[in-house]
């Protein structure tokens, strides 16, 4: 369908530290948690109320899940630009078919970026110009201090 754009962008921390698994074809995907949240104030009672909603990030880069391995802990705050991907399996207990929504970071119109720290080159794209995923998250990787704050 010409028009159409499927494009998310989230700024939230990560609810728990990086899930990495191998998949069948021996290529690593990196799992992660992104809790995004809003505050307000309620007019009624002048209370503070706030709403965390949890969002499933799939990365299947393979340089860019080995900077998530080692750089991103449960905390850290990061800004990812993904696809909305739905996947279907069956359930083997009940057998019936179950659903997941996930944010995928895959390709050229994705990246990922570590915020929060002190770094220039802290933004880590899923393909640059011609470059692979793996020369830029070396470069990248090169450029990162040691003392990450996350």
């Amino acid at each position: 369908m010409a028009g159409s754009l499927n494009k998310v962008l989230l700024i939230g921390r990560l609810g728990a530290d990086p899930e990495i698994k191998q998949m069948v074809n021996g290529k690593s995907v990196a799992r992660l948690s992104l809790a995004t949240s809003q505050s307000w104030k309620d007019k009624n009672s002048g209370e503070k109320k706030e709403k965390t909603e949890w969002h499933r990030i799939v990365v299947f880069n393979e340089g860019l899940v080995n900077v998530v391995q080692q750089y991103l802990k449960k905390g850290a705050q990061i800004y990812v630009e993904g696809q909305l991907t739905t996947r279907k399996w069956k359930d083997e207990q009940s057998g019936q078919d179950k659903y997941s929504t996930e944010i995928v970071i895959q390709g050229y119109n994705s990246s990922l970026t570590m915020l929060g720290g002190n770094n220039q080159a802290n933004s880590i794209p899923s393909q640059d110009n011609g470059k692979s995923v793996e020369d830029t998250s070396q470069d990248i990787s090169k450029d990162l201090d040691d003392d990450i704050p996350f």
